[in-house]
């Protein structure tokens, strides 16, 4: 009977405290702007916990502990209105290849845009002067 109530007040002192342990900022960082962008990051959060008592005639013994891992999992990235996923976690070949898409994309086509104007400039160039025989 000693040893189930140091059981149950172990466990108790232990899941006393958690729901301050584990906030909302734990899983989505705070913002962070630079110029224009900004970028927020995205954790994993786990935690674990553990306790356990034990008697033994005259001794009453109890213990417990309580461990938490956050690592950084993906970033948001909002820039000039666009919104942006970028995966830290796991990335293998594909998903590289994948997240690098839209970025070449954009430079592609920026890149034709800006031919295009070196040649509308080109166009509007001062007529040629014919000297006269």
């Amino acid at each position: 009977m000693a040893a189930e109530n140091n059981f149950q007040s172990t466990v108790e002192s232990l899941f006393k405290g958690m729901d301050s342990f584990i906030t909302t900022k734990t899983v989505v960082g705070e913002a962070i702007t630079v110029g224009d962008t900004i970028i927020l990051p995205l954790v994993d959060v786990s935690f674990g916990v553990g306790a356990g008592a034990f008697s033994e005639e005259k001794k009453n013994n109890g213990g417990g502990g309580m461990g938490g891992k956050i690592s950084p999992s993906a970033v948001l990235v909002i820039s000039n209105g666009v919104t942006k996923l970028v995966n830290i976690k796991n990335q293998d070949g594909l998903t590289k290849i994948l997240d690098m898409v839209p970025d070449f994309l954009n430079k592609f086509t920026e890149g034709k845009k800006e031919a295009e104007v070196v040649i509308h400039t080109e166009e509007k160039t001062e007529p040629e002067v014919q000297e006269a025989e």
